[in-house]
């Protein structure tokens, strides 16, 4: 096996579509996330963007794209905001990470969503969970006959809640874009306004992530954009959600709703809507995303497995991730809440490192985890 790092921009229109057709299992999109039309996005706000070209018997067999290494640390593009990372490879292909991550100057790679398709169950794998697929391929109808045959007492709640939003609110209507993105800057102020209630790290608050999600709204591609939601209730606007679509799938990534209409469950209810548009739109498939939230079980059609964890090379740089390791085991024998501090500590200076690639402002928002009590994110 051959590897080499390379930028983006370096790529050709050809080979662009190799990694583009790989990145369609059974012509189905995998994720908007794996396409190189993500991590081209990614690479005009920050840059250390990498792409690892693999090659077996002197061909291209696989495409992987990361951040350059820092203090030995490689993560896949867009971490820890990427729902999906992982190696795009030729079908029949197998490519496993640990292979290749010393060729590209890094000790350890950290991963939050990774997708095993090149064939290759990754090491040291934390937890495993499913980002939840809604199928709408027979159309919303179909679906949503099929989900009420299976949780008949939700979707029976949802319609309930619908007509009160619209008796007390006015009429629901969905919006869909955001031509002068004044949608994305109120989902901004509402999702800043959660991370700080909840002491999670403010996604809105990082310079480059920010940018990246204007410049997704901006575009009109529908091979590849982002795209804003938002649920009206009359004249009041009451939920927003901003996601990535490509061709026939949406991928929903930001959803903030505001708290004045609560008790409706306006978040919902603007999937509702956005699944009800989607053949209209094109949509034959939403992505909710990985995550425990007990709502997407009403909504599953099928999962897609996702790891969580991290590879780790032989060298001096495993020893500090060790100690790491057995911090955490030594703390579970502290009172109460001090033996999840090594955890969350760990969680969150992981997550702070991907934001930050600059280890002077890495070290000042990571301080404030020991300022101010936090929630592990």
């Amino acid at each position: 096996m051959r590897v080499k790092s390379v930028s983006i921009r370096d790529l050709s229109s050809a080979e662009l579509g190799k990694w583009r057709d790989w990145a369609y299992q059974d012509g189905q999109l995998v994720s908007p996330y794996l396409l190189p039309d993500f991590a081209a996005a990614v690479d005009r706000v920050r840059s250390d963007v990498r792409v690892a070209v693999i090659e077996q018997d002197e061909q291209t067999v696989g495409y992987f794209a990361f951040h350059a290494p820092r203090h030995f640390a490689l993560r896949p593009v867009g971490a820890p905001m990427s729902d999906y990372q992982g190696i795009v490879s030729k079908p029949g292909v197998s490519i496993c990470p640990n292979e290749f991550l010393t060729r590209l100057g890094a000790g350890f790679m950290a991963y939050e969503n990774w997708w095993n398709g090149a064939g290759c169950k990754v090491e040291k794998a934390r937890e495993r969970d499913g980002s939840v697929i809604v199928d709408l391929s027979d159309g919303s109808d179909a679906y949503f006959a099929e989900r009420m045959a299976t949780h008949k007492s939700q979707f029976k709640k949802m319609d309930r809640r619908l007509r009160n939003a619209e008796r007390d609110f006015g009429p629901a209507r969905l919006v869909v874009g955001d031509g002068d993105g004044q949608l994305l800057a109120t989902l901004n102020r509402w999702k800043s306004e959660q991370y700080n209630a909840t002491r999670k790290l403010d996604v809105f608050d990082i310079d480059w992530a920010r940018q990246l999600l204007v410049n997704l709204n901006a575009s009109n591609d529908a091979g590849f954009q982002g795209l804003t939601f938002a649920l009206y209730f009359g004249d009041e606007l009451a939920a927003v959600e901003f996601g990535l679509r490509a061709g026939d799938v949406y991928h929903s990534w930001f959803p903030a709703y505001d708290e004045r209409f609560a008790k409706v469950s306006p978040g919902l209810l603007l999937l509702h809507e956005i699944f009800k548009a989607a053949p209209e739109l094109g949509l034959n498939r939403v992505d909710l995303g990985k995550g425990g939230a007990h709502y997407k079980t009403y909504y599953a059609s099928y999962e897609v497995p996702l790891d969580s964890g991290r590879v780790i090379a032989p060298s001096f740089s495993a020893l500090g991730l060790r100690s790491w390791d057995v911090a955490e085991q030594c703390a579970r024998i502290l009172p109460g809440k001090l033996s999840e501090l090594p955890v969350r500590a760990r969680r969150r200076w992981s997550q702070v490192s991907a934001f930050e690639p600059d280890m002077a402002a890495r070290l000042r928002t990571f301080s404030k985890f020991f300022r101010s009590p936090t929630k592990a994110a």
